[in-house]
């Protein structure tokens, strides 16, 4: 089965967005066993037409992101009508989910908007409930009468709203048109605290001699995802091996990251966390306040940037910092055990480092950064890591490391 991809937006060859679209779907299709044989980048207006008829001649599915919107350049669903010769009609269903989505936004649907709801004729509808415009999976057939062959899922641009959509509405259209795929399944392993080369050295020689596995590595923020896919019995078999080789390591096994599966321990602990932060610039608390529920479990966050602030709000003895520097595994532990004093929290994160790219000396380079854990039922603990880079890769790792300590804490796992 030949697989095209089309991702529309003059934004993405402008540079102005990155095209993180075409990689993701990659992804979940090479954990269904189907590999995307071109991937098409075309800006908005006529060259979508073009792009739409160039890729359905030759491919058996083609899948198009973007040009669903509300404006004149948006065409993907005009290409294809135009393409398939089909006519569009106003679907009533999706009128009222556009009415809706205004009025709760205390705004009135305009013509212009409705054009969203315009849909192919013999097209099936696919609803998209975090946004206006609905996708559409155009079967096969629809194109008979143009000598083409191609079945089209008309997919919108926003990855929140894309990936919902692919994973609900396109991955078991697809299985249905490849019915091999029925008895596939893929499992990814989170892993953090190790390198993919660690990964590989331990678990890989012993995967790929296992039969028909489909074996796969997608480094993240902070984290590796093994994809493991394949007939079940092969999948248990294979995550059985690599739970066995680096278990400790796994942070899920269904795609949570490291703060959710904290919040989640926390929640089943019924315990509660602080932070206090220095280099990361509250980094810390906002990945923990991403996660829904951390109301429940999250209480105070601080962001002690200047010293004074460490001594102010944590209680960190100015003649600490003198003495030490405000990077130090004394100012570190000082920190974490300030933000548990002051809170009636049952664990604290902290962080203090250089982020750089300015700072650095030979004994505390740029990336050096000290995290702590302290708790109420444990000794405290203090870590010195090294991240060199950017800012934002530094503070991502230095977050990623705190978290992982305390996931591993509230595990009963070995915390070195």
């Amino acid at each position: 089965m030949i697989i095209e991809l089309v991702n529309t937006g003059t934004e993405l060859l402008l540079g102005d967005v990155i095209n993180t679209n075409a990689a993701w779907i990659g992804q979940r299709l090479a954990a269904l066993g189907l590999q995307v044989a071109r991937q098409t980048i075309v800006p908005d207006g006529a060259a979508i037409r073009d792009a739409i008829s160039e890729a359905a001649a030759r491919a058996d599915v083609l899948l198009i992101t973007g040009g669903l919107g509300p404006t004149n350049d948006d065409l993907t669903r005009e290409s294809a009508a135009e393409l398939l010769g089909l006519p569009m009609e106003l679907n009533a269903a999706e009128v009222a989910h556009l009415e809706e989505f205004f009025r709760k936004r205390g705004r009135v649907l305009t013509d212009t908007n409705k054009k969203q709801a315009m849909v192919l004729r013999g097209a099936e509808v696919m609803p998209n409930p975090f946004g206006t415009a609905p996708g559409m999976y155009i079967p096969a057939a629809c194109g008979t009468a143009k000598g083409l062959h191609c079945a089209m899922f008309l997919l919108p641009g926003p990855p929140r709203e894309l990936k919902p959509m692919v994973e609900t509405q396109v991955e078991p259209r697809l299985r249905l048109l490849k019915p091999d795929l029925a008895g596939r399944t893929t499992l990814y392993l989170k892993v953090t605290g190790m390198g993919e080369s660690d990964i590989v050295d331990r678990i890989e020689k012993s995967l790929e001699a296992m039969p028909e596995l489909d074996l796969g590595y997608c480094l993240g923020r902070g984290d590796v995802d093994v994809r493991l896919s394949g007939r079940q019995e092969i999948v248990d078999a294979a995550a059985q091996l690599v739970r066995e080789r680096i278990g400790d390591f796994i942070v899920s096994e269904d795609r949570r990251l490291v703060e959710e599966v904290v919040v989640d321990q926390l929640k089943a602990a019924a315990q509660t966390v602080a932070t206090a932060e220095s280099c990361t610039g509250g980094e810390l608390a906002s990945r923990l306040t991403n996660v829904s529920g951390a109301s429940l479990v999250f209480e105070h966050g601080f962001i002690t940037y200047a010293n004074e602030a460490k001594s102010q709000h944590l209680g960190v003895p100015a003649a600490l910092i003198a003495q030490h520097g405000a990077v130090s595994p004394q100012v570190a532990q000082a920190m974490a055990e300030g933000a548990l004093r002051v809170s009636s929290a049952d664990h604290a994160l902290s962080c203090t480092g250089i982020a750089g790219p300015t700072g650095g000396t030979d004994d505390k380079p740029v990336g050096t950064v000290f995290i702590s854990l302290a708790s109420r039922q444990d000794s405290t603990e203090v870590r010195k890591l090294f991240f060199p880079g950017t800012r934002d890769r530094f503070k991502m790792l230095a977050t990623q490391a705190a978290l992982e300590l305390l996931r591993r804490r509230l595990a009963g796992l070995p915390l070195s």
